[in-house]
């Protein structure tokens, strides 16, 4: 039998099936691209381009940060350190100002109320052990408008 040296032999078996694999892969490969890029177009067309958030924050030193469980329940003093409320919670309002809410007045929890104040307001030290309120009494605290958590 004379063999045709023209043409060239069709691999059979585990070879034809991998390279079957690879062509098949490569499509699967080609359609996700243009899939993704359709999506891409789509999403900039109505302003929904996805964008890269840029930070300069230094998580380091937010990490060194006070966390507000490490203020809860603290005690606030005034400058004659004299002891005019407790932390209950920190707040941020809609306009991203940052407040404590001190709960004041009463004895062990009962007839006391709270009040908001600007938390740039508290001077705390580094531990936090110490909570300063300057220029505040228990009269001046519970004559500010009672603050009320919304439901």
């Amino acid at each position: 039998m004379s063999r045709n040296t023209n043409q060239i032999e069709k691999p059979k078996g585990p070879i034809m099936n991998a390279d079957r694999l690879a062509v098949e892969w490569l499509r699967c490969q080609r359609r996700r691209v243009g899939v993704l890029a359709i999506a891409l177009t789509v999403c900039g067309a109505i302003g929904l381009v996805p964008q890269i958030v840029k930070s300069d924050v230094v998580v380091v030193a937010v990490a060194q940060g006070l966390r507000t469980g490490d203020l809860k329940g603290k005690p606030v003093l005034n400058e004659k350190n004299e002891r005019i409320g407790t932390i209950d919670d920190l707040i941020i309002g809609k306009d991203r100002v940052l407040f404590g809410i001190l709960q004041v007045g009463g004895f062990l929890g009962i007839g006391s109320h709270f009040v908001a104040v600007p938390y740039q307001s508290l001077q705390i030290d580094e531990a936090p052990t110490k909570i300063v309120l300057p220029g505040a009494s228990k009269e001046v605290l519970k004559n500010l408008p009672e603050f009320k958590y919304h439901a």
